[in-house]
């Protein structure tokens, strides 16, 4: 790709990793995680465990990155260093779980914290199609502009959300948290209840590997790519420790456990309607900027997958403007807006989105014992690929486990990729 075409620096990669990972999961998952749980210190420790795997995860990719510094994701990943099938599946489980679902998560989300604001219905489904046609009007027509608003978005919502941090986190040092004092004894370590939440939030973190799907438009990508991975991934780790600490200790148990809408019932525990109101807003700046992010991602993927004849040559990147991919991906999630479920789906793409990560970084494993470690420097090696692993392969199995219905979903949408990758292949 010419250097024209590489028009996005580290600080464009490194916002697109961050805005892409703080999405609805932070703001949503620990709720149901403490209801499954029974203690915030059991959670918190689920979000640390998912932050090291991500951070993993990042040091891996960034290796692969460096090897192969072009678009297309984990198709054009696996397709290298395991197998073009491999590469057709994992397209096809990015066009579904990889953007279509979490795109429809975080504009759930976006209804779900601002209609209360706006006196309107959170279950509904109005707001949410609306934040998809935005990000699609956004992203659909020129690259430059919409990767320009999107900075200035990530910029302000991180600004935001570590004043709202520091803010709470003064708040509870003075006593005003309601959850200090009633957390209670620590129950029981239950794995299989922990390897569930682990599934929700790495879901969460996903997006650590989001400049990987826009390789072939950074610049120094050998340099860059690695870089943007890896601060990204350890910037949210700190963020969604700290955001969580505030959560948890701001509410009692009882009101958060099984709610979704965690930050507006710490919020108003907090500071009554006005803070009730602040995060609110700063929390569907979050999630909007978590929909353009993927909105601009996944057409890439689209687009590489057109350009080796596996899409109509209308999915591929024209002039830098993607168009069709993007109204395509909107639709696409609209549909799923319209027909989906919150916790269904956080348990789906959590189990779907680990099987391939894992996949990729097994297909590391292998190039690097093909082709020498000094062309895949992993630093911690062989740690840091073992700890991703064998923590997401052991979430996954219990998840299958306790929520068999969703992992059934995960597996039927390997299969059928595999089904069209074979058809194609033909």
């Amino acid at each position: 790709m010419s250097a024209r075409q590489r028009h996005l620096g580290l600080g464009s990669a490194t916002a697109l990793v961050v805005a892409s990972m703080i999405g609805a999961g932070v703001f949503t998952s620990s709720g149901y995680a403490l209801a499954d749980l029974g203690h915030p210190l059991w959670v918190l420790l689920a979000w640390a465990v998912a932050g090291v795997v991500a951070v993993c995860g990042a040091l891996c990719y960034g290796a692969l990155a460096r090897r192969f510094p072009e678009s297309g994701g984990e198709y054009l990943l696996l397709t290298r260093t395991l197998h073009p099938l491999a590469g057709l599946m994992a397209g096809w489980v990015s066009l579904l779980a990889g953007f279509t679902a979490p795109i429809a998560i975080a504009a759930l989300g976006f209804q779900a914290y601002l209609a209360p604001l706006l006196g309107m219905d959170p279950t509904g489904k109005g707001l949410a199609l609306i934040v998809v046609a935005v990000a699609v009007v956004q992203h659909a027509f020129h690259v430059s502009g919409g990767v320009w608003m999107h900075n200035l978005a990530v910029a302000v919502k991180l600004l935001l959300l570590l004043g709202g941090t520091v803010v709470g986190g003064f708040a509870l040092s003075r006593g005003a948290g309601a959850g200090w004092s009633q957390w209670g004894a620590v129950p029981s370590f239950d794995a299989g209840a922990f390897a569930v939440v682990l599934v929700w939030t790495s879901f969460a973190y996903s997006g650590w590997n989001a400049a990987i799907y826009i390789g072939g438009e950074v610049k120094d990508p050998e340099r860059n790519l690695g870089r943007a991975l890896l601060t990204g991934a350890s910037l949210v780790l700190v963020l969604y420790m700290l955001l969580n600490l505030v959560f948890l200790a701001a509410a009692p148990a009882s009101a958060l456990a099984g709610n979704a809408e965690v930050g507006l019932i710490a919020a108003e525990h907090l500071g009554g309607t006005a803070a009730t109101a602040f995060v609110g807003a700063l929390v569907c700046l979050a999630l909007y900027t978590s929909v353009s992010s993927m909105m601009l991602l996944g057409p890439r993927v689209y687009s590489r997958m057109a350009e080796d004849g596996y899409l109509p040559e209308a999915f591929r990147l024209g002039r830098n403007m993607p168009g069709l991919a993007v109204v395509s991906q909107g639709v696409l999630a609209a549909l799923v807006i319209l027909w989906s479920d919150l916790a269904q789906l956080l348990s789906y793409i959590g189990f779907t989105l680990g099987l391939s990560a894992a996949a990729t970084i097994l297909g590391l494993v292998l190039e690097r014992r093909r082709h020498g470690a000094d062309n895949f420097p992993i630093p911690g090696w062989p740690l840091t690929p073992a700890v991703f692993l064998v923590v997401t392969l052991w979430a996954s199995a219990y998840l299958a486990v306790r929520h068999p219905v969703e992992a059934a979903y995960g597996l039927l949408t390997v299969a059928v990729g595999l089904i069209l990758a074979l058809f194609r292949r033909r």
